[in-house]
């Protein structure tokens, strides 16, 4: 709603719209990203001809052009990088830094989700997190492992109920800060995603407990945030 395209009225958008919106987004965020919203203004207009009947000329978004997909990422943590990380985090002054990062890699759940996590949704004697709303737009109940627990048994408590208590620009300068201090090279904070993902398939879940626990609901995505580490491989294969 912050965006500028936001404030024309709908049956005023045209293509130039979304392409000055599209040029801009590109700036910040990435192609994959700009074509997912660009998907969704494209639905609504389709619904808005097909299902509501509203009188306009066709569907702008589908005159212009969509940037390229963006090559997955498959970021893993290599030897030794966990262990610097982990102390860089411990080496801030942010009590909040570390837990959060370990609660990352042992759930597997999204900055957005981490941030929106309340204390009120955690239930520590049946070990699990419940997160009402996700970028899916669905509620998902996430298994806790014992070393989440602890972590979250040491958390300070804050006023607002909320576990980490952090804004979008804080944390994105803390982890900045975190991985120049460790010595990190090309580590994003969503790669723990991939990472914490990765290991729940070496630990022999299927893909449906996994899919349950990272909220996809397109299967084939696990293949972008799994990528299995051959020498684990050949340990199982004997």
């Amino acid at each position: 709603m912050r965006e500028p395209i936001c404030k024309i009225r709908f049956s005023h958008l045209q293509a130039r719209h979304f392409i000055k919106f599209r040029d801009d987004r590109l700036r910040t965020v990435s192609g994959t990203t700009v074509r997912h919203d660009l998907s969704l203004f494209s639905h609504v207009f389709e619904m808005a001809i097909k299902e509501w009947d509203m009188p306009i000329n066709g569907n702008p978004v589908r005159l212009i052009t969509k940037p390229e997909e963006n090559n997955p990422r498959d970021r893993r943590l290599e030897k030794g990088e966990e262990e610097c990380l982990l102390l860089s985090c411990s080496q801030s002054r942010n009590p909040y830094l570390l837990p959060l990062v370990i609660l990352a890699i042992e759930t597997a759940m999204r900055r957005g989700e981490l941030l929106r996590l309340e204390r009120q949704y955690l239930n520590i004697n049946n070990r699990t997190a419940y997160l009402p709303m996700t970028k899916n737009g669905d509620s998902r109940t996430i298994p806790l492992s014992t070393r989440a627990i602890a972590t979250l048994n040491k958390i300070p408590i804050h006023i607002s109920g909320k576990v980490f208590p952090l804004s979008e620009t804080a944390l994105r300068g803390l982890w900045g800060r975190t991985c120049r201090r460790a010595g990190i090279v090309g580590l994003h904070l969503h790669d723990l995603r991939h990472e914490a993902t990765s290991r729940l398939f070496e630990k022999g879940l299927n893909i449906m407990e996994v899919s349950a626990i990272t909220g996809h609901k397109d299967l084939k995505m696990l293949k972008r945030y799994t990528h299995l580490k051959a020498e684990d491989l050949a340990l199982k294969l004997g």
